[in-house]
């Protein structure tokens, strides 16, 4: 059978995962009277509720005799990990722009990556049913982003349709007929991406997604480059070096068959297939015939730009709302993420009971966090870090910078402005962007942008829209003015009573409601001061026999700050941790006993 690999690339909610479901539904892959799943390819809890693809998943669909493997990329820059290797399995890609949005950063950041790598692409306009829609002009953007990306002329000569994924059509031009469907775009995929390359040799193939299946073991999914593969065929296992990382048999060969895999017979060369039966074969491994001795070459990764420490929660409240606690336990969770996620490093940490995990950005590492505790882990974590590195040539320490794009209506962009040069950041550009809106493109050094997402909705009243790209490391900026406010720790173990901290408002605003179990040490307010307070939340009022003319009043308390996890991660100091329990977020001191805080103090004045 004729076939086709093709990538879709597209930013964070320009529709593309609406458009493989229209694909699978029109090219007849659900029948008539089945139930069809809205957004197919989000399989995963957390990318359903945030609606954003995370993990990279691949359809297949049948058009005029020839198989199309769809494979859907996240358009996320921290899940890049998974965007290098998926671009390696097909020969053509869409791009996925939003009719009034325009190219964004995270397509900015997957096309640069397709078009080094030679693929073709076709310029999908979506979303031109839009009121605020501007097909042509984001045209001339798309034309522009490519020739900055330095794409050659073939690619600068890109075909384009437009049309609505949600309301299932695409066309050739804006004036045409909606009748065809989905049609044109089958048809240009055709034409226009070529028939995957096939070499010539004995079975090979490299590893692009890892998972692991509760009945047939790990799945490693990618395409065959050369020969074919049977099950029970013999393999081996080549790391990237050429080394030899195990020997042994092929139990399944899985095809893509619309959503579905299906258990097929034999596979040829040029096609995307998932495997079973490989206990050590990992992602950018080469799975092959036992006669081949070269492995095949993996796309390099960038680095991960920021770090945290994986701890075993040793708070009093332990152990009473998650059921995997051990250190033994997160430490092996994290290994396992680290062999299919090739973006986050695990490494072992100086303190026997924590993990280092880095990764490429705050979302990457809170989806792992928020995972794991749907998964019943009980862990707590300190402030994300940014991973430095030495320059080569002077030995001074540099830091990782990103290309900031912030869309925000013309009143707010003065604040916008002003925070960002707080935070040690550039500005690069400014100009227009249509509806009385500025787009403003900053170089700002990582660690000046952790937290900044909350307080840039708040200073523009939700308005802005901010995308983040990892641009690049430069000289260390110096220090960013961190949280100016103190907080209000618990002194005493037990639940919080409304009457406590009613009295106590005026210290501060809280973060816990009456009822919850606070412990000596935990965090649960913020000092109205720029130093640390110890406060009782327990106490409750004093009761006498005396009668009172005047009714007792019930406390009216103010409503508390609400953390969640993103907010909470962002909020902490380095002497502080955030303990993630499948029904809890709390922050807390790292050293819950005041006289251990003091002594820790201490050391680290007496080292600075």
């Amino acid at each position: 059978m004729n076939l086709r690999n093709v990538a879709i690339i597209a930013h964070v909610d320009h529709g593309k995962t609406t458009l493989v479901d229209r694909l699978l539904q029109q090219s007849g892959v659900y029948r008539d009277n089945q139930r069809q799943v809205e957004r197919a390819m989000d399989s995963n809890d957390l990318e359903r509720e945030r609606g954003i693809t995370i993990l990279a998943k691949a359809a297949s669909v049948e058009w005029k005799g020839t198989r199309i493997n769809i494979v859907d990329t996240p358009g996320h820059a921290d899940f890049g990990g998974e965007v290098e290797r998926i671009l390696n399995m097909v020969d053509g890609a869409l791009v996925l722009v939003d009719a009034a949005e325009g190219p964004l950063p995270q397509t900015k950041f997957v096309v640069s990556k397709a078009l080094r790598m030679g693929l073709k692409p076709i310029v999908v306009i979506n979303k031109v049913d839009r009121s605020d829609a501007r097909p042509v002009e984001v045209i001339n953007e798309v034309f522009d982003l490519f020739a900055a990306l330095d794409a050659s002329e073939e690619q600068l000569d890109f075909p384009i349709l437009y049309g609505s994924a949600k309301q299932g059509w695409m066309a050739a031009s804006l004036e045409a007929s909606h009748d065809d469907g989905m049609k044109p775009l089958f048809d240009l995929i055709l034409n226009h991406v070529k028939p995957p390359v096939v070499e010539q040799g004995p079975f090979r193939l490299l590893g692009t997604i890892l998972e692991a299946n509760p009945y047939l073991g790990r799945i490693i999914t990618g395409r065959i480059s050369s020969g074919s593969v049977k099950p029970n065929q013999n393999v081996k296992v080549l790391d990237h070096n050429g080394k030899l990382i195990e020997t042994g048999r092929i139990t399944k060969v899985l095809a893509f068959r619309g959503i579905e895999r299906t258990p097929i017979e034999e596979a040829e060369a040029g096609d995307i297939v998932a495997l079973a039966g490989l206990p050590n074969a990992t992602v950018a491994h080469t799975i092959c015939d036992p006669a081949v001795e070269m492995p095949i070459q993996a796309q390099p990764i960038d680095p991960p730009t920021l770090a945290m420490t994986f701890r075993v929660n040793d708070s009093p409240l332990a152990g009473t709302e998650g059921s995997k606690v051990t250190g033994r336990m997160i430490r092996d969770r994290l290994l396992r993420e680290a062999e299919g996620n090739v973006a986050l490093g695990v490494r072992e940490s100086d303190d026997s009971d924590a993990m280092e995990v880095a990764g490429r950005g705050e979302l990457q590492l809170g989806i792992l966090i928020e995972t794991m505790r749907r998964e019943g882990f009980e862990l707590s974590v300190s402030r994300p870090r940014v991973v430095l590195k030495k320059d080569e040539a002077n030995g001074d320490w540099q830091e990782p910078i990103e290309e900031v794009v912030i869309d925000v209506d013309e009143e707010h962009s003065g604040v916008v402005v002003q925070k960002m040069s707080e935070r040690k950041a550039e500005l690069i550009e400014m100009r227009p962007s249509g509806g009385h809106r500025q787009r403003l493109v900053f170089y700002a050094p990582t660690r000046g942008l952790i937290g900044y997402q909350g307080e840039l909705l708040t200073d523009t009243r939700g308005t802005a829209v901010m995308n983040r790209l990892f641009h690049g490391y430069a000289a260390y900026k110096g220090d960013i003015q961190g949280r100016r406010n103190g907080v209000l720790i618990s002194n005493d173990q037990g639940e919080a009573v409304a009457y406590a901290m009613f009295k106590l408002e005026d210290r501060g605003p809280m973060m816990i409601e009456p009822g919850w179990k606070v412990y000596k040490g935990m965090i649960v307010g913020e000092h109205t001061r720029d130093n640390d307070l110890e406060i009782n939340v327990l106490k409750g009022k004093q009761l006498t026999n005396i009668r009172t003319t005047s009714k007792d009043e019930a406390v009216r308390l103010t409503p508390p700050i609400k953390m969640t996890l993103e907010k909470a991660l962002a909020y902490i100091e380095d002497d502080e941790l955030v303990e993630i329990t499948p029904k809890s977020i709390r922050l807390r001191k790292k050293f819950l006993d005041p006289n251990d805080r003091k002594r820790a103090e201490k050391a680290r004045q007496a080292v600075a």
